[in-house]
């Protein structure tokens, strides 16, 4: 009887529920959330600063005026000048589509590129009066003349303007070509030092008759501002939405300049330089990668 009555409860509750579940409005379909990719956006501006060094080379024609006092040509002379620097960039990016990036940035590098050199040039023996003032008639004495340049040079600071194209290694990290317009501030400094010295007996004689004649030159400087072109290469990597990190190598190239034409310290310098720096960039407000599923 117990058992009737169990079986009999049992049932009841089954069909209650059934009933209960058939009153249910029925489900709604709702349409799957927006995904946001958790990649990385490279669209937007961007500001940074960055460090480096650079390594420059000038190639210097030193020629200067002729004399009175004959001496052979300056050779060629090419010299290093080195020097660390640290600026800051602003740019814009584009990004295309998810494997290619375009780009424009400019930038501002203060440097500690300087550096000095000395040239001497000397003469053969040459007949001359005790005054140094040649004279292949002079029987009595002979003289040799050196002439001494000196030369100094400082860019003190560069800009460029480029553009960027790059192609995504993976959603962080950019690798990119980069190239155009280089403007930098040069100083460049020169003196040129004329010194004779008068031997005797007769125009073989090898006793020097008195102290050397020396004729100091005027110091002659240039500050000014020159423009040329850079090509180059980097990779940028994020480490967040917001910020990443990047390495990078330029080359820039000034051309050639003729300093004090016409003067003692005439010359032409050709600049070029190599330059490798590290930097850090913020992105302003970068959207996330958003893709519908």
């Amino acid at each position: 009887m117990k058992r009737g009555l169990i079986e009999i409860a049992a049932v009841a509750s089954l069909l209650a529920t059934s009933a209960l579940a058939a009153d249910l409005p029925a489900r709604t379909y709702t349409k799957a959330p927006v995904y946001v990719d958790p990649g990385y956006n490279w669209t937007g501006f961007y500001a940074g600063v960055n460090g480096g060094y650079s390594w420059g080379r000038a190639d210097t024609a030193f020629a200067p005026v002729t004399t009175i006092f004959p001496t052979p040509a300056f050779a060629p002379v090419r010299r290093n000048v080195d020097g660390g620097l640290a600026g800051g960039q602003l740019g814009y990016n584009w990004q295309i589509d998810r494997r290619w990036v375009l780009g424009l940035e400019g930038d501002i590098q203060w440097t500690g590129e300087r550096s000095s050199t000395s040239q001497t040039t000397v003469s053969p023996r040459y007949g001359a009066f005790p005054d140094g003032l040649p004279n292949a008639l002079g029987p009595d004495f002979n003289a040799i003349a050196s002439q001494t340049g000196t030369l100094a040079y400082n860019l003190q600071w560069f800009a460029t303007f480029r553009g960027r194209a790059g192609i995504l290694a993976d959603p962080q990290t950019l690798l990119y070509a980069t190239g155009g317009l280089a403007v930098g501030d040069f100083k460049y400094g020169a003196q040129t030092t004329t010194s004779v010295q008068v031997f005797t007996p007769g125009l073989a004689g090898t006793t020097p008759f008195g102290p050397p004649i020396v004729l100091a030159g005027a110091v002659a400087s240039s500050s000014d501002t020159r423009v040329g072109w850079t090509l180059g290469a980097g990779v940028e990597r994020k480490f967040s939405p917001n910020w990443s990190a990047k390495l990078e190598y330029l080359y820039l190239d000034f051309g050639t300049k003729t300093y004090f034409a016409g003067t003692a310290n005439q010359a032409d310098v050709s600049f070029h330089d190599h330059i490798f720096r590290a930097g850090i960039n913020y992105a302003f407000n970068p959207a996330p990668v958003v893709a519908k599923y």
